[in-house]
């Protein structure tokens, strides 16, 4: 048995849990520069943020007055330790601990809570199934800055769960949502059903810097689209874009615009990326877009269920701790290696680790040129 329980910091954004918590969260998003990068960014970020606030609580007063996203991520990790502390009793026991990136609970508050509980193993588990910097990486940075902010920089020996995006239980969990959303059309409907893949956007100078995000939505959806019962037609388009930057596209809502320009009656919308309802599921896709389907002509404009509380998704997250922890890894072999347009000396980085791992530095010659550590 081991010393103490293992603790799993389950990272992602959050959101607010009511309308107070708007414009926090907002100004928490437009000072991170390493999602999105502004001139006077001190200023303008704020500025941002204030601006959008009243639309934004509007936009969450639509789906009930806060995210639920919380809500799930505690469901979930409660359904990850239980099944964890049969699977692997060897590391047993385990507790789960949210770490949000923007919102309370913050990387602070799951630290000193892990402290408390005796945690000396811990694992940093992203809840982003395809990794970005801008996601996962923005995460993990803020973790090990806030170890330090609050003298726990040597508490805990870390891990790094760092994707996932073609986990095979996590795969047939997803395949399941799409099966259920086909379902929502008819026999004959379904022959036509167009099936848009939509994913969480991302800064064009992110994705320029050799971001891994495009790829690992794509194999995601390749895997997915592997286990339907015929090949259906699809594609991949992106989301929620904001501020005054380039975002990679196609955009969801010009895609949407476009197929009903071509008279496409059947599309059924995925969230790929995302592993439970928030405001991009539950206002944007159902509410912002599902009104512009109907305004161009989409007759069966449907979206597939989150994974929320699905049973054999908790299943596939426990599956990815079990398997990390036997595995005795670090991370996997890519995190190690940055983008290669990468200038962040954080990036990569893993705050006593509990094995070494091959890590490219950031040293840019006068051509700007990286080099390996070794």
């Amino acid at each position: 048995m081991s010393q103490g329980p293992t603790g799993i910091v389950m990272m992602n954004l959050g959101g607010p849990k009511n309308l107070n918590e708007v414009n926090p969260f907002l100004k928490q998003l437009f000072a991170d520069r390493e999602i999105i990068q502004l001139p006077a960014q001190n200023f303008l970020g704020p500025f941002i943020a204030n601006r959008r606030t009243k639309s934004v609580q509007q936009n969450y007063d639509d789906i009930g007055g806060g995210s639920p996203i919380l809500d799930w991520t505690e469901l979930q990790g409660r359904g990850m330790v239980e099944r964890l502390d049969r699977m692997s009793p060897e590391t047993a026991p385990h507790k789960f601990y949210v770490a949000f990136r923007y919102i309370n609970p913050f990387s602070e508050d799951a630290l000193k809570q892990m402290k408390e509980d005796g945690v000396k193993r811990a694992v940093a588990f992203t809840q982003y199934p395809q990794f970005s910097c801008a996601t996962t990486g923005s995460s993990l940075n803020e973790l090990w800055r806030a170890s330090r902010r609050v003298g726990l920089q040597d508490a805990f020996d870390w891990s790094v769960i760092d994707r996932w995006p073609t986990q095979s239980t996590f795969v047939e969990a997803m395949t399941e949502t799409v099966r259920q959303g086909l379902a929502e059309f008819s026999d004959e409907e379904r022959d036509d059903v167009l099936i848009v893949f939509s994913a969480h956007s991302l800064p064009m100078s992110v994705v320029n810097r050799g971001d891994a995000y495009p790829a690992e939505v794509g194999a995601t959806t390749h895997e997915v689209m592997q286990r339907l019962d015929r090949p259906y037609e699809h594609l991949v388009a992106y989301q929620s874009e904001v501020g005054p930057v380039p975002w990679l596209g196609p955009s969801t809502e010009t895609v949407i615009e476009q197929l009903g320009k071509k008279k496409r009656k059947n599309v059924l919308i995925v969230p790929i990326a995302f592993t439970s309802d928030h405001i991009e599921t539950l206002h944007e896709l159902d509410i912002e877009y599902g009104e512009l389907a109907e305004e161009v002509g989409i007759e069966n404009y449907k979206r597939a269920p989150a994974l929320n509380g699905m049973e054999l998704f908790q299943d596939a997250l426990a599956e990815i701790v079990r398997d990390h922890l036997q595995s005795g890894e670090v991370c996997s072999p890519q995190y190690g290696m940055r983008c290669p347009g990468c200038v962040n000396p954080q990036c990569r980085n893993i705050l006593n680790p509990v094995a070494p791992y091959k890590r490219m530095a950031v040293t840019p010659d006068k051509k700007n040129r990286l080099y390996p550590t070794d």
